[in-house]
């Protein structure tokens, strides 16, 4: 066979195998709109009968089997129903990664209780701020984060009855479930829960702001799990390796779901490690792993395991793994497919890239163009809004060019908002190509090439603008990253008085020694000029959310003021072609427009 007959055997064998995973996605969730009444709990329960005593949630601390799981999430369900917890009514949960962490809402929500997953990093009026916006009666509270929860309280502007799970006071949610029967709910006590009630509260990241409550109804958690069951093809066999945080949807109901629908099982690790990565994935025999992108790169970057390649995973799901980790990654590790996706807990645009196309987020084949009717449109960065024509119409964009994703609002693509009904607003975009049309903002920027694909580009915010240029901070911190010794870039617009705009500023992570002109010549060859970081920081670690997306609310308050942290900054002189060590004289004369920037 020639290489061109070869090639393009792959590319058909590709497409076949595409057409495959979005059937089987089709028919995991074709059942989902005629049986309202079938929860993710029913699911698990009818795998019980099948699977019984073979593993569903496993950790180092326990695991349950089908039958325990069943069993304990009965347990929650009763004491819900005894603490009259009422239908669609809140109970928070703060507890780490755990297989009770999935019994406590599979109980809960089954009988129609509300379940808001808290974030564990939270402290003080932050958390505080996430249980009052749900106005919760009950708080189950994990007994390792006691410190946590009471550095919230005195913020607090709901009481709720706080329950410890684990060593502690009164209130032992632990032991007050194991007063109830394991034994199956009869319908009437379910209280008619249908996939249309509300499930669960899942917050967003809160890079820029307080978090908010996503409403997730039945509906999605069953669309998620289903949808993700088809696509990776999931079964008895198979084993998820899910190091994500659990109150997160990927983590908390993809990772988790996807394999609790078809019989396989989970082990679930209380936090990432690349120390301990390969050992448990190979101990723990997982044939997939749900990834975050920066965790793939940070398992590049780590020193080399005996075994990294000693393993059974097939196949690794996740999102944001950019294409100069992509190669590297699947290569080095042996990983034989790469499933990446795009997708937001609260939003209706999802994009799927089964073929495996480096460095894209995925595309929605033709057939399916209608159940995610998605548009790029045109930007306006002073507005921080889409365009709007003469006609006052959104311009869409042209291919390869950069703009807002945006998703069409209607039956097949709903968007349920928030708790906040105003940022619910906020994020809808109207009257977007004809009177009274209604769509999503992602507040993404995407392009798209001319086969479909599409490239995430920037969020919306991370994108400033300088010397009337428009700089993406994603494209610059890729370029930086590049750099040898540099493990960790955040890149950022600070504020220079007299100018106009934010001039670019970049915190890295160095191993070893950096060089500062060599580093300035290669960014002088990969980026414009306007592009080119006039500022650089060099910090002992970058501050991440549990997702690991960078944190830059300090950074940008801080700026370029070399007081303001134990960090050393650098200025880009462009006299000398090196990034040059800026003290308090020079701060100064920039800050007066004495420095030439």
């Amino acid at each position: 066979m020639s290489q061109i007959d070869a090639e393009m055997a792959q590319r058909i064998g590709g497409k076949e195998t595409a057409l495959r995973d979005w059937v089987r996605a089709l028919e995991a969730t074709a059942s989902i709109g005629r049986n309202p009444q079938r929860l993710l709990l029913d699911v698990v329960v009818e795998q019980a009968r099948t699977r019984g005593e073979a593993p569903a949630l496993i950790s180092a601390r326990e695991t349950l089997s089908y039958r325990a799981l069943c069993e304990r999430a009965n347990r929650y369900a009763r004491w819900a129903l005894g603490q009259r917890i009422a239908k669609g009514e809140a109970v928070c949960l703060l507890m780490p990664n755990r297989p009770e962490y999935i019994a406590i809402w599979l109980g809960v929500t089954g009988v129609g209780g509300v379940v808001s997953l808290l974030n564990t990093q939270l402290r003080g009026p932050s958390l505080a701020h996430c249980i009052d916006i749900v106005a919760p009666k009950h708080v189950i509270v994990a007994s390792e984060l006691r410190e946590a929860f009471q550095s919230a309280e005195a913020h607090l502007t709901s009481r709720p009855k706080v329950w410890w799970h684990g060593a502690g006071d009164d209130g032992r949610v632990d032991l007050d479930v194991e007063q109830n029967s394991p034994e199956p709910l009869q319908q009437d006590l379910r209280r008619g829960v249908t996939t249309a009630n509300r499930a669960l509260y899942i917050y967003t990241s809160g890079t820029t702001g307080l978090p908010k409550a996503a409403n997730i109804t039945h509906r999605r958690v069953m669309q998620w799990s289903l949808w993700f069951a088809g696509l990776m093809d999931t079964g008895p066999d198979d084993r998820m390796y899910n190091c994500l945080p659990m109150y997160h949807s990927i983590g908390g109901v993809v990772a988790t779901g996807a394999l609790l629908a078809r019989g396989g099982s989970v082990f679930i690790s209380e936090k990432f490690s690349a120390r301990d990565f390969w050992s448990d994935v190979h101990d723990w025999d997982c044939t997939l792993f749900q990834y975050i992108g920066e965790l793939c790169r940070y398992l590049v970057n780590a020193p080399e395991d005996t075994l990294e390649v000693a393993h059974r995973l097939r196949l690794c799901c996740g999102n944001g793994l950019r294409a100069d980790v992509w190669e590297r990654f699947q290569a080095r590790f042996r990983i034989p497919r790469i499933l990446e996706f795009y997708a937001a807990t609260e939003g209706n645009v999802s994009l799927y890239n089964v073929e495996g196309k480096v460095g894209a987020i995925g595309r929605a084949p033709s057939f399916l163009s209608h159940r995610w009717p998605l548009a790029l449109v045109k930007f306006d960065p002073a507005a921080q809004a889409p365009a709007r024509d003469e006609n006052g119409r959104c311009v869409r964009c042209a291919t390869g060019e950069a703009g807002e994703a945006i998703g069409r609002i209607d039956g097949s693509a709903q968007f349920d908002g928030y708790t906040d009904d105003d940022a619910t607003q906020r994020k809808i975009l109207r009257d977007v190509f004809e009177t009274g049309d209604a769509w999503f903002r992602t507040g993404d920027f995407m392009r798209m090439d001319a086969g479909g694909f599409l490239y995430f580009v920037d969020r919306i915010g991370d994108t400033f603008r300088w010397k009337g240029e428009n700089v993406s901070t994603s494209e610059v911190a890729e370029a930086i990253m590049a750099f040898p010794g540099i493990t960790e870039a955040t890149v950022y617009g600070v504020g220079i008085p007299g100018t106009e705009g934010a001039a670019g500023m970049a915190a890295v992570v160095v191993e070893g020694t950096l060089d500062l002109a060599a580093l300035r010549k290669h960014l002088v060859s990969r980026l414009a000029p306007y592009a080119r970081p006039l500022f650089l920081r060099i910090s002992d670690r970058v501050k991440v959310t549990a997702t690991f997306k960078h944190t830059k609310l300090d950074l940008i308050r801080e700026a370029f003021d070399p007081t303001a942290s134990g960090d050393a900054i650098f200025f880009d002189d462009a006299s000398r072609q090196t990034y040059v060590k800026l003290d308090a004289a020079l701060y100064e004369r920039i800050r007066t427009g004495h420095a030439r920037l």
